[in-house]
């Protein structure tokens, strides 16, 4: 009887539709042969270069060449730029032609913006600079200049530079009046007024 149920519902099962639907599986085609092609490949040698042959080129005097100056040399020079932002720098010339520069960075009181434009009175970070120049001039004049430049602004140092005249003001004096202030007469003193 066990044997009769199981073959039964082996029967039902078999005869129930199922929903089971194989995979796709797309249909594989044949390479195509592509007969073999009637020509052969060309057969390129190499192409043989020979070196163009160039005049050397005749360069003439630039037009802008100022020959008055043309034997003046840079003797020695340097450059030192430092990660705090100070920096110095000179050269040095065949006609004695000098000058030096250095630079460094100084905390200083001065007018900052935010960024709204307004602006305010307070710390600020700013370069200060001093140096010298040597030079000769064309008449065999000897020149010197030394200056500072910091948050008290350009100041330059020379014998050549003009100095303005120093002026001693003198302070008019205020005349001196005497003057009497005039005596009240005096009163009579009496000791019968109330309060004495």
């Amino acid at each position: 009887m066990k044997l009769f149920v199981i073959a039964a519902f082996l029967a039902v099962a078999a005869a129930v539709p199922s929903s089971y639907k194989p995979e796709y599986k797309a249909p594989s085609y044949p390479a195509p042969s592509y007969p073999a092609p009637k020509y052969a490949a060309p057969a390129y040698s190499a192409p043989a270069y020979s070196a163009p042959a160039y005049s050397a080129p005749a360069y003439s005097a630039p037009a802008y060449k100022d020959n008055k100056y043309a034997g003046i040399t840079i003797t020695s020079q340097s450059d030192e730029r430092n990660l705090d932002g100070s920096s110095q720098w000179s050269y040095a010339q065949s006609d004695y032609t000098t000058r030096e520069e250095s630079q460094v960075q100084k905390k200083m009181q001065g007018v900052t913006y935010d960024s709204y434009g307004k602006e305010s009175y307070g710390e600020v970070l700013g370069n200060t600079n001093k140096g010298s120049s040597y030079w000769i001039s064309p008449e065999g004049q000897k020149f010197t200049l030394t200056w500072v430049a910091d948050d008290a602004g350009f100041q330059p140092k020379g014998d050549h530079l003009p100095v303005a005249p120093v002026h001693v003001y003198e302070l008019p004096v205020a005349p001196v009046h005497e003057y009497v202030l005039p005596v009240a007469p005096a009163l009579p003193y009496s000791r019968t007024g109330a309060g004495y």
